[in-house]
């Protein structure tokens, strides 16, 4: 059974046998227990996803020669069935598994099992229980089978699976507006880069001769592509993901998405949806590596995403929300990383991130529960003595997310930073970009320290405070929700430090047995800069504690002080309404578009469906169904043919 072929199989196939199981047997039979199959498919799933990561170590390390990758002939595990064939088109139901595949697959299925423990304890007593978990279970199976998928076909059909499960699961109180309209929001938007991707796609098909969509066909040696082509290719599939990890300017549906279930915030923020699309972007290293001019917009846009979602994460009320943006901004940064050539740098803050955003989330639902569902942070505080397991793993996810020392976050964060500071060092073409990068992004750090901990003050600290939705009355959450939050809180604090810096055990195992990361090169220790962002991440810890505990109201004189800037802020710098401005026009000429469609072509057609109808009733009257008329109309056919032979 623990065959690393089987495995492979078996990582997807648990948790869409255990959707079958309680869709089928959960309103009826399984009720309130439809948690089991699916905290037993997802924990069966992490512990095969083990096995594979061990296989995979086991692999030979691809080696490096003058500079140039032989990552393409990098061995993995590989199992495939025939998908589908039509002529000359063979396409294969193809799995395999390597360096960034086991990592992914290991992270997604141990996080995911915490969560839907998790979600037991927060979810009792709804009346869509089993459907939650059915739904839960299909989303990790389509996220799983995204990692696993060995071509961008079936890459493609396992992506379009989780932006499915994430409109079930947004929207999983369908019957709430807010929940209906940010489920449809984040549908639509997240399409707007699929399409990107699908062209890039059909782009990558048009390249390759034979044409193959594989991608050990696709990568190996890119440098053959026309590089206006392959540059035109890369951009398109990095559509795909900056709609799928919501970077500006398809951003927009991430924070909208909070109307969900606490569980399934915590599932599309640390696990799932939004890590898919750095994935893509990691997985094509191999095609964006050859191209300066699409790794500098990725970088860019990264950055740019990670600061102005900072920026409105500074006066956000609603805890889930801050935390939203949080995850937005931090997507950045692992963009930043990619876009600098850190592609172990870029993967290590997605494997940091999900422990201590996991966490953050799962802790903010604890709260919710305690608080009888009430999560503007204005309405409540001082709760660190009535929730003090919450309290404490709260405070680790915190730290972890400012990028306080030795915890994990500092870890993956610096070595962004350093990949960024290297690229204007080491005499980069685009060298005074990464340098504004660079300093963009530590100034970020900073904000990114004071906003999580405004959170943590407002929510902790001061005198306590509990909205009378909680019977005035905080209480801990049971143990199956505060377990999870202790398991994620060793790991915000002590897996960065035991994966990487000192050892580089993550990124050799990252870039030794993974096609394309060849070139890649751990990152290293740089002090200076540790030194530099701990001052950074220390002082926006600091000037949150001044505002919020020891002074008070200086938030508030400062809001009143700085009206316009705060406003801008709080209305989250107006995107959506900008947007909406945008799409007004648009909507006119659908409107126009929807009218010739349905009373110009739509007439024409039915007017030439017409015509064999008028033909028809021309000759109906002769099919009567009589059958005198019948032998009538014969004995006059015999008497015009036998005057027509007499003449």
């Amino acid at each position: 059974m623990f065959e690393p072929a089987v495995c492979l199989w078996l990582v997807p196939l648990l948790p869409l046998a255990a959707s079958v199981l309680i869709a089928f047997l959960g309103p009826k039979i399984l009720r309130q227990h439809s948690h089991w199959p699916c905290i037993l498919a997802v924990a069966a799933s992490c512990a095969c996803s083990i096995v594979l990561f061990l296989a995979v170590r086991e692999l030979p390390i691809s080696e490096s020669h003058g500079g140039e990758t032989v990552a393409a002939t990098t061995p993995s595990i590989e199992s495939h069935i025939t998908w589908f064939q039509a002529g000359a088109v063979d396409v294969k139901y193809g799995l395999h598994a390597d360096g960034l595949t086991a990592i992914m697959l290991v992270t997604v299925t141990f996080i995911g099992t915490l969560i839907a423990l998790f979600a037991a304890g927060y979810m009792h007593g709804d009346p869509g229980y089993p459907r939650f978990f059915a739904e839960v279970s299909l989303f990790i199976f389509s996220m799983t089978g995204l990692v696993l998928a060995n071509n961008f076909l079936l890459l493609y059909a396992f992506w379009e699976g989780v932006g499915l499960c994430s409109y079930l699961l947004i929207g999983f109180w369908f019957t709430k507006p807010s929940a209906a309209a940010a489920a449809r929001k984040a549908f639509l938007v997240t399409r707007l880069g699929d399409v990107g991707f699908l062209l890039g796609i059909f782009l990558l098909w048009h390249m390759n001769s034979p044409h193959s969509l594989d991608f050990a066909v696709v990568f190996n040696h890119p440098e053959r592509y026309e590089h206006w082509l392959l540059a035109a290719a890369c951009l398109l599939l990095f559509s795909g993901a900056v709609g799928k990890s919501a970077q500006f300017p398809l951003y927009v549906w991430l924070p909208d998405a909070m109307e969900g279930p606490t569980p399934v915030s915590a599932l599309i923020h640390a696990a799932t949806m939004v890590t898919a699309g750095v994935y893509l972007v990691a997985r094509c290293t191999p095609l964006f590596a050859l191209v300066q001019g699409v790794e500098v917009v990725v970088a860019i846009i990264g950055c740019f995403t990670a600061l102005l979602a900072a920026l409105i994460a500074l006066t956000q009320n609603d805890l889930k929300r801050v935390l939203a943006y949080s995850t937005v901004s931090q997507l950045g940064y692992m963009f930043l990383g990619l876009g600098c050539g850190a592609i172990a740098g870029g993967v290590f803050h997605l494997f940091t991130h999900a422990f201590f955003k996991a966490l953050l989330f799962l802790a903010a639902g604890s709260v919710m529960h305690a608080m009888g569902n009430i999560i503007d942070m204005r309405r409540f505080g001082g709760l660190r003595h009535a929730l003090k397991i919450t309290h404490a793993t709260f405070l680790c996810g915190a730290a972890a997310l400012a990028g306080v020392p030795l915890l994990s976050g500092f870890w993956s964060k610096d070595e962004i930073l350093d990949a960024a500071f290297e690229r204007y060092s080491g005499g980069h073409a685009y060298s005074i970009v990464y340098l504004v990068l660079f300093v963009t992004a530590l100034a970020t750090a900073g904000l990114t320290a004071f906003y999580t901990f405004r959170a943590y003050f407002m929510t902790f600290w001061g005198e306590e405070r509990v909205p009378p939705e909680a019977g005035n009355h905080a209480h801990e959450s049971p143990p199956i929700m505060t377990i999870p939050l202790i398991v994620l809180a060793i790991g915000a604090v002590a897996a960065g430090i035991i994966v990487e810096p000192f050892t580089h055990a993550f990124s050799s195992y990252l870039i030794g047995h993974t096609s394309g990361f060849g070139r890649a090169e751990p990152g290293t220790l740089n002090p200076v800069l540790m030194i530099l962002s701990s001052l950074v991440a220390f002082g926006g810890i600091g000037v949150a504690w001044w505002m919020y505990v020891r002074e008070p109201g200086t938030a508030t004189r400062l809001a009143n002080r700085f009206r316009g800037a705060y406003q801008l802020s709080l209305n989250k710098f107006h995107v959506d309404e900008i947007y909406e401005a945008l799409l007004i026009p648009m909507a006119a000429v659908t409107g126009l578009c929807r009218a010739f469609d349905l009373y110009i072509v739509d007439g024409i057609v039915d007017l030439i469906g017409q015509v064999p109808r008028l033909v028809g009733a021309l000759f109906r009257p002769v099919q009567n169904g009589l059958v005198q008329f019948y032998a009538l109309a014969m004995i006059l056919g015999l008497v015009v043919f036998l005057l027509a032979l007499a003449r």
